[in-house]
């Protein structure tokens, strides 16, 4: 098993625009799924079962409002701007 500097987020998913990364332990938080999936007002995130999904067909919805970004750990989950050089969102 080889360990690298930089791991993948546990959930991730990818639009035109941006991409939805959410790391562990906040993707299998039934909490934080629940608390994702009522913030979002475009529906990216679902509550899978207690655990954090990513909607596919409404990532370039996202009108980059930084609710999700008060969910979980900070940085644990991050929305990418893949049109600004992969920017990090900010909380507005």
């Amino acid at each position: 098993m080889t360990t690298t500097s930089e791991q993948r987020p546990a959930v991730q998913g990818s639009g035109m625009f941006i991409r939805i990364e959410v790391d562990e332990p906040t993707a299998s938080d039934p909490s934080a799924a629940k608390q994702l999936a009522s913030v979002c007002p475009v529906d990216i995130y679902a509550d899978a079962g207690g655990r954090v999904q990513v909607v596919e067909a409404n990532i370039d919805e996202c009108i980059l409002c930084g609710l999700c970004l008060d969910v979980g750990a900070p940085g644990s989950v991050r929305v990418v701007k893949l049109y600004d050089a992969e920017a990090l969102l900010t909380k507005p």
